[in-house]
This record gives structure tokens, C-alpha cells and sequence, in this order.
């Protein structure tokens, strides 16, 4: 029988195996966004209260950019928005793994299990996203300054239809390949590898090694899982970021509900 820490309502396990993959059906998509949305509208405040942080981050960014006159620099980070939005549905996790599990939703238990991650390996795979979202915008702004030259970088703004011409739509092409493969890599990281680690005592790498396998054992399913992710993200990002506060609550509890069918409970 699995002891469990009263202060955190997780498994105490320490150190845990970590189940193997199971291969599963390209239903298994449907099933986890129905109950990502069902247990979006079963808690819908804490959806609202974790998404409302990066859409003010959005807003905010807007702003800057705005005032500054160089909106076209958002680019690289709404295009790079799917590489650490998985780190937004943390809190996400656990508030569907307590209406799975049949645990009271108490604010303070759900917010304490969140903060209580500090002290466990969820930061180390936050610095492995925040590292590669960072190298992300460093290689879109030199993809950029690449095909388009210094010169451009002042009137991107005012005449965005250099992008559509000539040198602006392959470096569009290669900037939209390079980006791509970023997201399949970070995605195959976090996948599995954030809820396993924070409902596991395993290290990070470990988490990374399982989650890619799991990813490798389903493929296809994978690949239009993460497409999915992307483009409602992306839809969610356009109405002034506002979109997310459905998007991501939606996709978060939903990406648990992926996580139990392709690791579930021995």
C-alpha cells in the first residue's frame, strides 16, 4: 500500500519505478480533450487562474513591443509559445489528478503541491525549457538578420510584406522548420516527462528518457497530438492572447488524461 504526504496529497515515493509506455489508439485524442474539457468545467477558476499568468505575460509583451514601434520581435515568442506552455499546466495536472483521484479541490492544497515543486526536479526541467525557449529566439532573430539583413529590421513593421517576397518567405520556410523541430524536441521532453515528475520521486533525465519513449512507441498519435497542441494554442494566442484562458486549461487537463493512457498506474 502506497503511503501518502498529507501536506501535498501525492504518493510518497521515494525513489518510484516508472511504469512502461503502452501503445495506444489515435482515440486516445479525443478521449483526453473530452476530459481535459470536462475538468475544465467541473474547476473552471483554477483554468482561469493559471492561464490568466501567461496571458498577462502576453498582454504585457504586447505593450513593450508596441510602444517601442518593433511588434514584429513578438513573432519569435508566439511562434515559440508551445515550447513553454507545457510548464503552464502544472498546477492543471494536479487539479485533475484530484478529481481523478477524488480529492477535495482546496485551493490551498492545490497551490501548496505547486509551490512545493520548487524542492523537487520540476525546476530542473523548467531550466531545460527556458534554456531551449531562449536558443529558440536567439536562432529566430539570427534566421532573420541571415536572409534579411540589418537594414530591415527598421521598417519590418511598416512594410510586412517583405516577408511575403523573395528572401522573406524561405527564411519564413526554414525559420518555420527550425521552429518545428524545437517543438518536437521539447515536446517529447515534456510530454510525459512534467506530470511523471510531479506525481513521481524520479530525476528529471529519467522523466526525459521515458517520456521520449513513449513518444517513440506512438508515433503517429504523437505527432498529431502535438500538432493539435500547437494550432489551438496558436488560435488561442490571436484574439490578444485572451484565447488562452480556454486554451490552455483545456489542453492542460487534457495533456493528464494523455499521460494516464500512455503511462498508466501499475
Amino acid at each position: 500500500m502506497v503511503n501518502t504526504r498529507p501536506d501535498l496529497g501525492l504518493p510518497d515515493r521515494s525513489p518510484d519505478e516508472i511504469p512502461e509506455p503502452e501503445v495506444i489508439a489515435m482515440g486516445a485524442i479525443a478521449d483526453s480533450l473530452r476530459a481535459g474539457w470536462r475538468d475544465f468545467m467541473r474547476a473552471p477558476g483554477y483554468g482561469l487562474f493559471f492561464s490568466a499568468f501567461y496571458v498577462a505575460g502576453g498582454l504585457v509583451l504586447t505593450a513593450v513591443s508596441a510602444a517601442s514601434g518593433q511588434e514584429w520581435w513578438l513573432m519569435p515568442f508566439i511562434v515559440g509559445f508551445p515550447l513553454i506552455a507545457p510548464f503552464a499546466a502544472v498546477g492543471l495536472y494536479e487539479v485533475s489528478r484530484r478529481i481523478e483521484t477524488g480529492l477535495p479541490l482546496i485551493w490551498r492544497e492545490v497551490l501548496g503541491t505547486v509551490f512545493a515543486q520548487k524542492d523537487r526536479q520540476l525546476p530542473s526541467m523548467a531550466m531545460v525549457i527556458l534554456l531551449m525557449f531562449m536558443f529558440w529566439v536567439f536562432v529566430a532573430h539570427t534566421t532573420f538578420a541571415l536572409f534579411m539583413g540589418v537594414s530591415s529590421l527598421t521598417n519590418i513593421t511598416s512594410s510586412p510584406e517583405v516577408l511575403l517576397q523573395g528572401r522573406g518567405i524561405t527564411m519564413l520556410a526554414i525559420g518555420t522548420l527550425i521552429g518545428a523541430g524545437f517543438a518536437a524536441v521539447l515536446f517529447s521532453f515534456t510530454v510525459v516527462g512534467l506530470p511523471l515528475l510531479m506525481e513521481r520521486e524520479i530525476d528529471f533525465i529519467s522523466a526525459i528518457i521515458a517520456s521520449v519513449r513513449a513518444v517513440l512507441l506512438n508515433p503517429a498519435v504523437m505527432a498529431v497530438w502535438a500538432a493539435i497542441i500547437a494550432v489551438v494554442l496558436f488560435a488561442g494566442i490571436l484574439p490578444v492572447f485572451l484565447g488562452l484562458f480556454i486554451a490552455l486549461p483545456v489542453l492542460g487537463h487534457a495533456s493528464w488524461h494523455m499521460y494516464r493512457q500512455l503511462m498508466p498506474e501499475d
